[in-house]
């Protein structure tokens, strides 16, 4: 990777703070394991928007201040979290029926791909001797009326994450809405992938080469 394009990327905190201001007031939301449990700490103040917990929690608040933790208080990736007055909590059975219900509004994940027509795979590489931990994102996936995924837009040694068709284990198909990555924002569609936004002086152009894909430009700027 170009000392360029490594430099043409935001932080995962921005990233949140993107995904964050585009979850409408009052929807119930899921945040993944992992980088999207960081969109809690920057949805805006004011506005009534309900974490949901896939132990068993509805208004769940952001990460605690420090010397403040509750152990009793954790999300499913067990990292310590707060409850929001007028929190409820409940069975693990009443957390997948929400989930699977199609009661959550939206749900952000993270990703190892997503295809072009929206299937999501984040669960297992296939690598050999690999510990199975699918969990509950293919509830999720499936469940939520609008999957976000939170990722980088290249893996380490410089593949793509966003590609023609997955080649590893799938947790939905066709379940992914919007793909947010350090790189740009982008919406499937019945077309394939659009740019919806760019970072970093990123352009349609340059990220049509870092993926190999035809993408739509619908940022309304430069191509």
């Amino acid at each position: 990777m170009s000392a360029a394009t490594a430099s043409a990327r935001i932080s995962r905190d921005e990233l949140a703070a993107r995904i964050a201001a585009d979850i409408p007031e009052g929807s119930f939301v899921n945040l993944g394991i992992g980088a999207p449990t960081l969109v809690a700490n920057h949805l805006p103040e004011g506005l009534e928007i309900i974490l949901h917990t896939e132990n068993g929690m509805l208004g769940m608040g952001g990460a605690p201040e420090p010397g403040r933790i509750d152990p009793d208080l954790i999300n499913a990736g067990k990292q310590p979290v707060t409850a929001l007055a007028g929190a409820a909590y409940f069975h693990h059975a009443d957390s997948f029926a929400m989930m699977r219900g199609g009661h959550l509004d939206v749900c952000v994940l993270g990703a190892f791909q997503v295809s072009k027509t929206g299937d999501l795979a984040n669960w297992s590489t296939g690598t050999p001797g690999a510990i199975p931990a699918i969990g509950g994102a293919m509830d999720l996936a499936i469940g939520a009326k609008q999957v976000f995924v939170m990722t980088d837009l290249l893996t380490k040694t410089g593949e793509s994450k966003i590609v023609e068709a997955c080649t590893y284990p799938l947790t939905g198909v066709a379940c992914v809405t919007r793909v947010y990555t350090d790189h740009a924002v982008f919406e499937v569609t019945p077309d394939g992938f659009a740019v919806r936004e760019t970072f970093g002086g990123n352009t349609v152009r340059l990220l049509a080469e870092l993926t190999g894909l035809e993408l739509i430009d619908a940022t309304g700027g430069e191509v």
